[in-house]
């Protein structure tokens, strides 16, 4: 290897090594030329593993610590949401670059208010919309780009599971992001409402399953199904194109993606119809299962954060992706108070 192949080191710290945590963790660990110099949690059980882990890490409890450290250019925040705000404005305020777990924030206040100290410092702000790097979904967005599936009028998502139960945020706010980004992506548009119902069963005021409907310019629209109280786990998109639709399921080991060559044709021509029903016929052809190259989606996302620090080119999750998100998820939670009223973006 000569001098030019050799990468600028990034020096990385961590708050937050808990469940999600720990693989963000690991990932960075693992990246060329990344040095994860500290890592910072309440825990002291949580400590204790990460130096048992990764000997030479230096750990902490005390959030400045990471602020602190001259050698630190970027701090990933992978707490609660309630926290992300703190964390990563005080992060942006000291020069740091920041990656936060989904959602950035919880209101758009907070998340306007982080892209206005990314723009003033000239940081990268990145937030884990993990599907926007996952193979399979950039496949479709892929086809879509090609005029594939033709002109896509919408699609829906069920993310459900007898899963892991929030006390602080409920199923929407914690499940919701990941569909509410790739809807964003996938079907290009502007979004205009939001309409969602929901029940809390477990504990009072928060959602246990909630129904959501986002409609977008030109009449596209996207449904979201989530729970983390419901017998099945499913992690499945199905977007509806003119020419063909794409079912995208996550919870596949191998075969994630089926294209379904189906659709509605217009009879065109100089005859004339007294139905116009009469002049659409139903079209069924092949289903399709593409070889998808799968990498590790964390990885990934892991890996363009780095890259962004070092090129300075704005992530694909930037900030302002990750405002229009929460716009959604706020929006939708006024809607649940209002039993599904729909709410203007």
């Amino acid at each position: 290897m000569n001098d030019a192949d050799i990468l600028p080191s990034v020096r990385l710290a961590q708050v937050g090594i808990g469940y999600w945590g720990k693989n963000l963790l690991r990932n960075f660990m693992g990246i060329d030329g990344v040095q994860v110099v500290q890592a910072c949690d309440q825990r002291r059980v949580i400590l204790e593993s990460v130096a048992s882990q990764y000997p030479g890490l230096d750990t902490t409890s005390r959030f400045d610590d990471l602020l602190d450290n001259p050698a630190v250019d970027a701090i990933v925040i992978a707490t609660e949401t309630p926290l992300h705000f703190g964390f990563a404005s005080a992060a942006l305020k000291a020069g740091k670059h920041v990656f936060v777990e989904k959602p950035m924030t919880q209101t758009v206040n907070e998340a306007q208010e982080l892209v206005r100290l990314a723009g003033e410092h000239d940081l990268r702000l990145m937030v884990g919309h993990l599907l926007l790097y996952h193979p399979a979904f950039r496949y479709v967005e892929d086809l879509i780009q090609s005029g594939e599936l033709g002109d896509v009028y919408y699609l829906y998502s069920m993310r459900v599971n007898l899963g892991i139960i929030r006390q602080r945020e409920n199923a929407f706010e914690s499940l919701a992001p990941h569909d509410l980004s790739v809807a964003l992506r996938l079907l290009g548009k502007k979004p205009i409402s939001i309409s969602a119902q929901g029940q809390a069963y477990l504990q009072p005021g928060i959602e246990d399953v909630v129904f959501a409907t986002v409609y977008f310019e030109d009449g596209k629209l996207a449904n979201l199904h989530t729970s983390w109280l419901d017998p099945h786990k499913i992690r499945k998109v199905t977007v509806v194109g003119s020419k063909k639709m794409a079912v995208i399921d996550d919870v596949q080991s191998v075969e994630k993606i089926r294209l379904y060559d189906k659709g509605v044709n217009l009879k065109m021509g100089e005859q004339r119809y007294a139905d116009y029903a009469d002049a659409m016929t139903i079209r069924s052809g092949d289903i399709h299962i593409p070889r998808i190259n799968m990498k590790e989606p964390l990885r990934l996302e892991c890996q363009h954060f780095v890259d962004c620090i070092r090129s300075g080119e704005n992530p694909r999750t930037n900030g302002h992706n990750g405002l229009e998100v929460v716009r959604m998820l706020e929006a939708a939670q006024i809607s649940l108070a209002r039993n599904g009223a729909s709410i203007d973006l």
